[in-house]
């Protein structure tokens, strides 16, 4: 018999492991596992398993926060509409682009809009037209080969070196300064008008003519042919113009009763002027002296024979 009970001992002492892990108790099992984990060699405590845990819910945290994110992307994008919209910041590349030729920025459903103070250092071209909101100030010289003003347009200093064409009414608030001439097809109208030299190929004055200086004539002489009354040898000159001159007569030898001279108009008149004659000294005031006169010219002549040998002068004023 007490061969039979060491024979179980030994029989139970020989069984396999596995029957001992299903026969242990549940209480015994993280022992068991703990045996397991240090015969296999592999840290598998508390904190690593926290740590996979924690793992797995930041994946899943990022993952509903990615989703969020797009959603809401999704509902506050505005539609796309076909309005010029701001190209935003320019960046430094940009910019040294643009210091480039033929450099394209943005597209025509595009605007730039630049929101500070620009200094345009190199020349600037419009190819289309150009829209000023604001006042338009330079501080040099404007070059512009036509201007078309369809406003009011306030300008400090304005040169032309071409041709003014102006095509409505002008209102010139302070004096106007012409250096050279002045060419006035049509009628003109001045309240006051100021001139060093004035060139007037006609000219109507509908009220007062007020001259507060001389009146100085220009032109040419006007020719002269000598009459009878000079006598023999005599002489007569003229000096002056059309419009008033001085008549020099030297009598001659024996001079008869008649004309002295004969003044000739370089133009005519359109009708008979008036000539207005003063003798010059009291001998020619002493002579019984006429004058006749017609468009091309005026005589001056003597109703009885004048001394002989004698010197005389005449004043003469033309005016129509």
């Amino acid at each position: 018999m007490p061969d039979d009970t060491e024979d179980k001992k030994s029989v139970d002492n020989s069984a396999p492991p596995e029957a001992e892990t299903l026969d242990t108790p549940a209480d015994s099992k993280p022992a068991a596992a703990a045996a397991n984990v240090a015969a296999s060699g592999k840290k598998t405590g508390p904190l690593a398993i926290a740590r996979k845990i924690v793992n797995i819910y930041t994946i899943v945290f990022a993952l509903l926060v990615v989703a969020g994110a797009a959603v809401v992307f999704i509902s506050i994008k505005p539609p796309k509409t076909t309005t010029q919209t701001p190209l935003g910041k320019l960046t430094d590349q940009q910019l040294s682009q643009l210091k480039s030729n033929s450099t394209l920025v943005g597209d025509p459903k595009q605007t730039l809009d630049i929101q500070s103070s620009t200094i345009l250092e190199g020349q600037v071209l419009a190819r289309s037209d150009l829209n000023v909101a604001g006042s338009l100030k330079v501080g040099g010289a404007l070059s512009l080969p036509s201007i078309t003003i369809a406003g009011s347009g306030n300008f400090a200093q304005v040169g032309v070196s071409g041709a003014l064409s102006v095509g409505g009414d002008t209102n010139l608030q302070g004096q106007l300064t012409v250096q050279k001439n002045l060419n006035v097809t049509g009628s003109a109208s001045f309240g006051s008008l100021s001139v060093s030299s004035l060139s007037v190929t006609s000219l109507q004055v509908k009220n007062d003519f007020s001259i507060s200086k001389h009146i100085i004539t220009s032109g040419g002489t006007p020719g002269r042919s000598l009459g009878t009354a000079v006598g023999g040898g005599g002489t007569a000159s003229v000096s002056g113009t059309d419009t008033a001159g001085t008549v020099n007569i030297n009598t001659g030898s024996n001079p008869p009763a008649g004309l002295f001279v004969t003044i000739s108009f370089n133009q005519r008149f359109s009708a008979t002027p008036h000539v207005v004659i003063t003798p010059v000294g009291s001998a020619s005031g002493a002579l019984q002296y006429y004058v006749s006169r017609d468009s091309s010219g005026f005589s001056i002549g003597v109703s009885s024979p004048p001394p002989s040998g004698s010197s005389f002068a005449f004043d003469y004023i033309v005016v129509q």
